[in-house]
């Protein structure tokens, strides 16, 4: 009987009597490390002015633009990956390339349409295909590298425009097939350079394949662009 009463008891019944002595002291103080808040502070920018940080990306588009340059071993594309300079030269690009062989406007907006969808539905079946192959590197990551590599076609097709401009003869064609063949090498150089360290050794030329056939249908593109008349 003695266990049953025990057991009806409420749980908590004993806590009531139960008093604190004065004694005991029981406040106390919180305090959080002053480094760990200086460091929150250096990390944060949503005080930051936004001049401030539009300069700071414009940078760091920048220093990218020159490691697709001067392509060498080097993680900054893979650390600091964004997706606005991509953006960026593939809608400079695919205006550059919307009045090509275009008798009208209606004509020309395919053109911009599918160099959007060549670029972007691209990367993203180039970056699929490195990480089935066993790629350490993340999605976007992928499509950083393969965005700021269109770099040099986009330079291309610039010149190309202005040699356009003294006319379309076999010279006018010579000078653009060097220029587009030359940045189309180099493209594909600088996103193997970057790419090649993140994809094991005996699966290389399979990541490599995809990454020349992106750049080549590009290029081709560039190749073949004619102004409207």
């Amino acid at each position: 009987m003695a266990e049953v009463d025990e057991s009806s008891k409420p749980l908590f019944a004993g806590l009531s009597d139960i008093s604190i002595s004065e004694d005991i002291p029981v406040e106390g103080d919180i305090s959080v490390p002053v480094g760990s808040q200086n460091a929150d502070n250096d990390l944060s920018t949503l005080d930051e002015p936004v001049k401030d940080t539009i300069l700071r990306d414009l940078r760091a588009i920048g220093q990218k633009f020159v490691h697709v340059m001067y392509p060498k071993k080097s993680s900054a594309l893979l650390r600091d990956w964004d997706l606005w300079g991509p953006l960026i030269l593939c809608v400079t690009l695919a205006l550059m390339l919307q009045s090509g062989s275009a008798d009208s406007e209606e004509d020309g907006r395919p053109q911009f349409a599918e160099v959007f969808v060549i670029i972007w539905f691209g990367s993203v079946i180039i970056t699929l295909n490195s990480k089935l192959l066993g790629g350490t590197i993340s999605f976007f990551q992928s499509l950083c590298v393969l965005g700021y590599c269109i770099l040099p076609l986009t330079v291309a097709m610039i010149v190309c425009r202005i040699v356009l401009l003294g006319g379309s003869g076999v010279i006018g064609f010579a000078v653009r097939l060097i220029v587009v063949t030359a940045s189309f090498s180099w493209s594909t150089f600088a996103s193997t350079a970057f790419l090649a360290d993140s994809q094991p050794a005996n699966r290389k030329a399979l990541v490599v394949y995809p990454v020349f056939l992106f750049y080549f249908v590009i290029g081709w593109m560039i190749l073949t662009f004619s102004p409207s008349h």
